[in-house]
């Protein structure tokens, strides 16, 4: 085999083509293969004074420091129902407050007006698995089909942990577990889709023909209603205790595993002295906005209220606000006379 061809370089010269190649290999005129060729160490390099070219790496541009990014709009912000004028200025582009006695009509603003409802949705859950009277002891397994894929929420329900039905039914309704309310579902006599379909099946019995459910948990904007079909389903809810005690109670504790687990009410109203809450249910999804049903007493009479589509994280407990103590100081008459906003008779659908 023949020998390569090797000119003897002095030194000197050896140094100079040795800091040449590896220049040039810097910048990119050649080959990296063929510069380590060269024979040129790392050691060699440092002594050469070669510096390391820095690595470049892909940075993704963040949002500078005070930006505010716009969020998702509201089904009701997109069909302008926030344009509707209201005496008591509510921040909920649909509001509906009757006497749950006489069923007389106290406040109403786009009450017809067909939108998601969000975690109200649980409220019908509840119905439907009190009634059916299964046994509330009967261990449930949280599972990988319970998990959230369409918004992502998260849950401290992680997927093996087994609680009762009866927990999970509290958790449902009171801090609005979707992991609870999904399985109460799922583990129903039939599966999911004949309990979504006694859902709708209920839905209609009640009278609420405005009214269609898709699952349990509210977190498919599919599920959507009116705030005088809600009004209705508060006041059918209202008479099951069970449901009067688990949507009310300020927190509750599970035991998972080794953990105790604290979890609150999402309204916090139900600890306020200056409220008598009877029932109640929270809900919020973007196309929804912040939604709050209940029944309380106010001013010595027994009322419904519902808010839908509120803009603001605490505009819903706000507005319940506003019509409490516009009710306390106008007991009687003044609710009948005050020109609220509203709709005629007819179901206006804004909802895809």
């Amino acid at each position: 085999m023949a020998l390569p061809f090797v000119i003897p370089l002095d030194p000197k010269l050896h140094k100079f083509v040795s800091l040449l190649l590896v220049l040039l290999a810097s910048v990119g005129l050649l080959s990296t293969s063929y510069a380590n060729e060269g024979a040129v160490s790392k050691k060699a390099q440092a002594s050469l004074g070669v510096k390391k070219r820095p690595k470049t790496v892909a940075v993704k541009p963040q949002p500078r420091a005070g930006a505010v990014i716009a969020s998702k709009p509201s089904f009701g912000e997109v069909a302008g129902l926030h344009a509707a004028p209201d005496a008591l200025a509510l921040k909920s582009s649909v509001a509906f407050v009757i006497d749950q006695d006489t069923k007389e009509v106290l406040l109403h603003k786009n009450e017809l007006a067909v939108l998601p409802i969000a975690s109200i949705t649980k409220l019908m859950t509840g119905v439907l698995i009190s009634e059916a009277r299964l046994p509330m002891d009967e261990m449930i397994a949280i599972s990988q089909a319970d998990v959230d894929m369409e918004k992502g929420s998260r849950s401290r329900l992680t997927v093996g942990t087994k609680l009762s039905r009866g927990e999970l039914l509290h958790l449902a309704l009171m801090a609005s577990e979707n992991r609870a309310a999904h399985a109460l579902g799922r583990t129903f006599p039939g599966g999911l889709a004949a309990f979504v379909g006694l859902m709708n099946a209920k839905a209609s019995a009640l009278g609420m023909f405005a009214t269609r459910y898709v699952e349990p948990t509210g977190l498919s904007s599919n599920n959507q209603s009116s705030a005088r079909d809600l009004a209705t389903l508060v006041n059918y809810a209202y008479g099951d205790a069970t449901l009067r005690e688990l949507s009310t109670s300020p927190g509750y504790q599970v035991e998972v595993g080794k953990r105790t687990l604290q979890f609150n009410n999402t309204n916090r109203l139900v600890k306020s002295p200056d409220w008598d809450i009877g029932l109640q249910k929270t809900g919020y999804i973007s196309e929804a906005g912040q939604c709050l049903v209940m029944q309380a007493k106010v001013a010595g009479r027994k009322i419904i209220m519902v808010f839908l589509d509120s803009a603001g994280k605490l505009s819903r407990i706000a507005d319940a606000e506003r019509v409490r103590r516009w009710m306390e100081s106008n007991p009687v008459s003044a609710v009948k006379s005050a020109p609220m906003a509203h709709l005629a008779d007819t179901v206006l659908v804004v909802a895809n």
